[in-house]
């Protein structure tokens, strides 16, 4: 079988960018200690801006990236698209943001008008919680049931954004409903459903719940944020994971990202993408510019870079 190493553009899908000695990330802060799927997370606890986000990059040409929320303060959401605006206006990157909404909120229809009118907003997140464990369904339910958030997300539509929705695999029978009764609205479901749980019955959990969801063509997937705690990033562990997404959802629906620096936590950048271009070496060099460029470019509707990221502005403070 012929095989070829995806060499071309990528748009990074999923990134984040930050610097918490000066902005609210409560979760970033020097006491803050989650539980967290990756274990200890105080490496992260540092500024991250586009310069070290290309320097762990390196050779791979990575020429748009995609912005996720951060989990900023969350009485500040619009604080945070300002941030990240001026970032894309020093640097050229990122060139899409997924701004943060918390759609249980009384003004949330007002944040989403806000976030809107942002140069780079193409989508929101907001994590829906719910069960946290499979034994849980049934027995509690996510935010994406709730009638005030699913009020706040029809709104989408009329705004012309996407939702980034971060749920664990347990949890995508609600997010069927969602793509059933809002059609008009993309679904990007963020970290490939986070298989977590690499047993043989986890997994084949897993795939039946995300076979499911791969029903709606309103809904695309990020294959990302695949690592696990205390083992480092290995493409021979991925490997079947991401052939059953790219199978479930086609070429056309799949984008790669790095969640980065997140899985900086499990792997280097090129221990991630070298992977991800090892996985899908035989497929058609076309399936695999989907994969890695132009689903992402399409989807996210991706600015253009306006300027030379070696000589940046200076970032102004916001008051």
């Amino acid at each position: 079988m012929t095989k070829a190493i995806w060499n071309g553009p990528i748009v990074d899908a999923h990134h984040h960018f930050w610097d918490p000695t000066i902005n609210d990330h409560p979760w970033l802060a020097p006491e803050a200690n989650i539980p967290f799927r990756y274990g200890d997370y105080s490496a992260i606890k540092r500024r991250y801006f586009p310069d070290d986000y290309f320097t762990d990059a390196g050779a791979h040409h990575v020429v748009q990236t995609v912005y996720v929320e951060t989990e900023w303060n969350p009485q500040d959401p619009i604080g945070e698209t300002r941030f990240v605006e001026q970032l894309a206006a020093r640097y050229g990157v990122p060139n899409a943001v997924v701004a943060q909404a918390w759609l249980d909120h009384p003004d949330a229809i007002d944040v989403l008008t806000e976030q809107a009118r942002f140069k780079h907003v193409r989508s929101v997140r907001h994590k829906p919680g719910g069960p946290t464990a499979p034994a849980q369904v049934g027995h509690m339910r996510s935010l994406m049931s709730d009638e005030h958030w699913r009020r706040s997300y029809a709104a989408l539509e009329g705004l012309g954004l996407h939702f980034d929705l971060q749920t664990p695999w347990w949890n995508l029978h609600e997010a069927e409903r969602l793509a059933r009764d809002f059609p008009g609205i993309t679904l990007i479901l963020n970290h490939a459903g986070l298989p977590n749980d690499r047993s043989a019955e986890g997994l084949a959990a897993w795939r039946l719940a995300m076979s499911r969801l791969a029903r709606w063509p309103n809904v695309q997937v990020k294959i990302s944020g695949l690592g696990q705690g205390g083992q480092r990033w290995r493409a021979k562990d991925n490997t079947w994971i991401v052939r059953e997404v790219i199978a479930m959802f086609g070429s056309q629906r799949a984008m790669f990202a790095s969640n980065f620096p997140v899985d900086s936590l499990c792997g280097s950048f090129d221990d991630i993408y070298s992977g991800f271009k090892a996985i899908v070496a035989d497929l058609p060099l076309a399936d695999q510019e989907r994969l890695f460029y132009s689903n992402a470019q399409r989807v996210y509707r991706c600015e253009p870079c306006a300027i030379d990221r070696a000589q940046p502005e200076p970032l102004r403070s916001e008051a």
